[in-house]
């Protein structure tokens, strides 16, 4: 199968676990409009081919690590589009969770599935439980604080910020659970992992930052301009569009150079190259190595 039919499988797999006939059905109606249709499922795909580089031995044990890191991505961004964050109306291309079912709902959504993603991984523990125990601790130490998503958002409250932490946090903590989880899934050590999802996270970080201050609502599918709006910290802030286009290429002139040894190393080098070619601005030549 696929990645993309494995990855949607597995999500689809979990969210019939929150689904209940004696359920609050809007509640689970809201739950599938936080993760269905999905973006481009960026984390999870990063997970299972890391995952297939080292051998992919458990191959279930991936499905719910890579469903489980969806969910806790699909949850920020509930959150996030919140009106005590973003007060986004638009996720996706169509109306964020507040704005379709109300705020309560969508509290409530981002916290079930973050709850959702630990008892997926704890279902899939009988046969590798110690991969799995591993797999939670990491799930759950980049998704809290102090080094987690939740303080990369934290990070927004303070009157002096350190870029480089903010951005680690708020969007590199979820690339380095799924490069070390990948890993981990496929019963390898996560710590030589954790540059790769570093560098592929403050790519993303850089690269959506340019995109909020040079595209339009229409061509990111969500409000643009935000980081001003909001006075939040941002490349393009700190070193306007030529210094943060030329930081992008820096950060990724070194991704593919810090793939660990492995079976599939060619091929990962290639879907990293791929990944790099995608969120490179246009005018700028393709990133080489």
């Amino acid at each position: 199968m696929a990645l993309d039919g494995r990855i949607e499988q597995a999500i689809g797999a979990a969210l019939d676990k929150a689904r209940s006939a004696d359920g609050p059905p809007r509640l689970a109606a809201a739950l599938d409009h936080s993760v269905f249709p999905g973006g481009a499922r960026i984390r999870p795909t990063i997970l299972l081919s890391v995952a297939m580089a080292c051998g992919d031995s458990a191959p279930g044990l991936a499905d719910a690590a890579a469903s489980a890191l969806e969910l806790i991505h699909c949850a920020s961004l509930v959150h996030d589009d919140l009106p005590c964050f973003d007060d986004a109306d638009i996720r996706r291309g169509k109306l964020s969770v507040h704005r379709a079912y109300g705020q309560p709902l969508a509290v409530l959504s981002g916290d079930s599935l973050i709850v959702l993603a630990f008892e997926v991984l704890a279902r899939a523990a009988a046969d590798h439980p110690a991969r799995a125990v591993e797999l939670i601790r990491i799930l759950a130490q980049r998704t809290g604080s102090p080094g987690g998503i939740c303080a990369g958002q934290a990070w927004e409250s303070e009157s002096s910020i350190d870029l480089a932490a903010y951005h680690r946090a708020k969007t590199g903590a979820l690339f380095i659970a799924a490069t070390q989880m990948g890993a981990v899934a496929a019963g390898q050590d996560a710590e030589p992992w954790e540059e790769l999802g570093a560098r592929i996270g403050a790519a993303f970080q850089v690269a959506d930052d340019l995109k909020d201050a040079l595209m339009t609502p229409e061509e990111m599918g969500k409000p643009a301009g935000q980081d001003a709006v909001h006075q939040r910290p941002s490349a393009v802030a700190e070193m306007g569009v030529s210094g943060a286009v030329q930081h992008l290429k820096d950060i990724l002139g070194g991704a593919i150079a810090s793939i660990p040894s492995c079976p599939g190393e060619a091929k990962l080098a290639a879907l990293v190259r791929a990944y790099a070619e995608k969120m490179t601005p246009v005018h700028l030549s393709p990133v080489r190595g």
